[in-house]
C-alpha cells in the first residue's frame, strides 16, 4: 500500500460511496446550516454515486481515465451546497493525480491539499466549521509513509477539527451537533481507507433524533441549481449573473460543464437568466420550507411509536419544484427523479423506509421507472405496494384520493382509478431525428405526447399544448398547467390567454414549476 495504483484509487472511492450510504441518515440528522437545505448526507452520497457510476465505465488501468470520472462523475451527480463542495474537492483530488503512473504517500498527500484548495476556491465567501474546515485540517495533518499511514493520520486531524466546528458556528453549538459536511467528508475519507484495509461494512447506526427540529420554519426560499454546457461566458461572469438573485452561492466547472447552485426567491427568473448564456441540461428547484417540513416530519417519525404509526404512507418520484411542491402538499414523501433521471432501486427502497407507516404506496409517475419500483416492492415486501402510474399526471391523480388513514391495500383501487381519469400532455424538444409512425422528427422540434404516445410535432410549445388539448377535450372539467423552467413569462401568459379563449368552460390552474427538459406538463381531468 506504499503507492496506489489507479484501479485501487478507484476501487477505494467506490467503497468510499458504500461507506457512506451506511452513515447518510445520521449525516442528515446533522444538518442545521445555514438553514435546513435538502439532506447533506443524501447530497453528497448521491455526488459520490454518481462518480461511481463513472468509474464503472472508465479505463481502470488509466490514471487519467480515472481522474477524468472522479471528477466528471462529482460535477453531473452534485446535488446541494454539500455535494458542489464536495465535487470541487474532488475534483482537485482528480487533478492532483491526473498525470501521475501511480500514486505515493507523498503525492496522495498532495492529492488531499489540492482537494481542500479546490474546495475553497469554488466558495465566494468560506465560512469556518464546515466541510471546507475539516478538509483543511485533515490535509495538513496527512503524513507518513504509506497510504494507509497517510488516510489514518488525516482522519484523526480531521476528526480533532469536526469536533471543533460547533466552537466555530453557532447553530452548530445550539443544536449540540458537529458539521454535517465536515461528518460526511470524512466518512469519504474512513470508505477509502476502508476499501484499502479490507473493512467490512459497518452497521447503519440509529437515528433518534433531527437537529433541524430545534429550528422554527420561515421561509427560506428556493434551492436552485442548474448544470449547463457550451457556456458562452466564463464561469466568473456567470457567478457575477447570479449573484444578484439570493445566497449560499456556487458556481462550478470541470470537463466542460457548468454547475450552480443558489438559495433563491426567484428561480424563474434566475434559470431564464443562465439559460441565455449556454445549452441548459438540467435544473432543480426545491422549496426549502417544505424541505423543513419533511425534515420535522422525519424527527418525528423517529420518535413515533409503532401504534402511533398512520395506516398508510405515500412515496412519490417527481421533478420540477411546482410538482414536488403538491406531492409534498398531499402527503407524499419525494424520490427525486423522472424522464432521463432515473432514480435506483434503492434510492426508493431509502425512501420507503423513511416513512413512518404501516404500509407505504410507491408512485413511480414514469414508463421507465416501473420496473425499479417494482423491485424495489420486492426487497420491501408487505411494507409496500406499488400504483402503476406511467406519468406524472396519474401520479397527481392517484396521490389526490390518498389517505393516510385508510389501509394501503384499501386504497389501491381508488388510487387507480383516480390515476386513470387523468390526461397527461408532455411538451418537450426531440434529442434526435428519426421517424415514428407517420410523423417525421428533426432534432430539436417540439414534440407532444398524450399519456406517453407521440401525437405532435413542430410549431411553438404553445401551439402543441393547445392542439392536443383541442384533440382531447370532450366535457373533463380541470386543466392544470405546469411550466418548464425554460418558458418565459410573456410566452406562459400568451399560452393561458388562448387556452381561456379555446376552452371557455375548463377550470383552469396554472402552477410554477415544471419537469426539467419540459416546456410543459399539463393535466385534463
Amino acid at each position: 500500500m506504499s503507492n496506489l495504483t489507479s484501479a485501487q484509487i478507484a476501487a477505494s472511492l467506490r467503497y468510499a460511496t458504500d461507506w457512506l450510504g451506511v452513515y447518510r441518515e445520521q449525516v442528515n440528522a446533522l444538518n442545521v446550516y445555514p438553514v435546513p437545505d435538502g439532506d447533506t448526507g443524501t447530497n453528497m452520497h448521491l455526488t459520490m454515486q454518481s462518480v461511481r457510476r463513472e468509474l464503472d465505465t472508465c479505463d481502470e488501468n488509466s490514471m487519467p481515465s480515472v481522474a477524468r470520472a472522479i471528477s466528471y462523475g462529482a460535477l453531473l451527480g452534485a446535488r446541494g451546497n454539500s455535494g458542489v463542495i464536495l465535487s470541487q474537492l474532488l475534483k482537485g483530488f482528480a487533478e492532483a493525480i491526473r498525470d501521475l503512473k501511480d500514486v505515493s504517500a507523498a503525492q496522495l498527500v498532495h492529492a488531499l491539499n489540492a482537494a481542500q484548495k479546490s474546495g475553497y476556491s469554488a466558495v465566494m465567501k468560506p465560512v469556518e466549521g464546515t466541510i471546507l474546515t475539516v478538509a483543511r485540517e485533515a490535509a495538513a495533518g496527512a503524513r507518513g509513509g504509506s497510504a494507509r499511514e497517510v488516510l489514518e493520520s488525516a482522519l484523526r486531524a480531521g476528526h480533532e477539527a469536526l469536533q471543533k466546528t460547533p466552537d466555530q458556528l453557532p447553530a452548530l453549538k445550539q443544536a449540540g451537533v458537529v458539521d454535517s459536511g465536515g461528518q460526511g467528508y470524512l466518512y469519504v475519507l474512513e470508505g477509502m481507507l476502508g476499501s484499502l484495509l479490507g473493512t467490512p461494512l459497518p452497521a447503519a447506526p440509529t437515528v433518534e433524533s433531527y437537529a433541524g427540529e430545534q429550528f422554527e420554519t420561515e421561509e427560506f426560499g428556493y434551492c436552485t441549481e442548474f448544470l449547463m454546457s457550451d457556456a458562452t461566458l466564463p464561469i466568473e461572469q456567470i457567478r457575477e449573473l447570479v449573484t444578484p438573485f439570493g445566497d449560499s452561492l456556487l458556481v462550478v466547472g470541470a470537463e466542460g460543464y457548468v454547475k450552480g447552485h443558489i438559495h433563491t426567491n426567484e428561480p424563474d427568473d434566475l434559470l431564464a437568466t443562465v439559460g441565455r448564456h449556454g445549452k441548459m441540461l438540467r435544473t432543480k428547484v426545491e422549496d426549502m420550507s417544505e424541505q423543513h417540513t419533511e425534515i420535522l416530519a422525519m424527527a418525528g417519525a423517529a420518535a413515533r411509536a409503532e401504534d402511533e404509526m398512520p395506516e398508510s404512507g405515500l412515496v412519490a418520484v417527481a421533478s420540477g419544484y411546482g410538482l414536488t411542491k403538491l406531492f409534498r402538499s398531499l402527503g407524499a414523501r419525494i424520490v427525486s427523479g423522472g424522464q432521463t433521471q432515473n432514480p435506483s432501486v434503492q434510492d426508493i427502497v431509502d425512501a420507503v423506509r423513511s416513512v413512518s407507516a404501516r404500509r407505504v404506496i410507491i408512485l413511480p409517475n414514469n414508463k421507465n421507472i416501473l420496473l425499479a419500483a417494482g423491485k424495489a416492492q420486492e426487497i420491501l415486501g408487505e411494507n409496500a405496494l406499488v400504483v402503476p402510474t406511467r406519468t406524472l399526471g396519474q401520479g397527481v391523480g392517484a396521490a389526490l384520493a390518498f389517505q393516510a388513514g385508510v389501509p394501503a391495500e384499501e386504497l389501491l383501487t381508488g388510487m387507480q382509478e383516480a390515476a386513470s381519469n387523468v390526461t397527461t400532455f408532455e411538451v418537450t424538444r426531440a434529442s434526435r431525428s428519426t421517424r415514428i409512425g407517420e410523423l417525421d422528427i428533426t432534432q430539436g422540434d417540439v414534440i407532444g405526447l398524450r399519456d406517453d404516445e407521440l401525437v405532435h410535432v413542430g410549431g411553438s410549445p404553445e401551439d402543441a399544448v393547445v392542439t392536443m388539448l383541442q384533440a382531447a377535450y370532450d366535457g373533463q372539467e380541470i386543466l392544470t398547467v405546469f411550466p418548464g423552467p425554460a418558458v418565459t413569462p410573456e410566452a406562459l401568459s400568451a399560452l393561458t390567454s388562448r387556452l381561456e379563449e379555446t376552452f371557455v368552460d375548463l377550470e383552469l390552474e396554472v402552477h410554477q414549476g415544471g419537469p426539467d427538459l419540459y416546456d410543459y406538463l399539463v393535466t385534463l381531468e
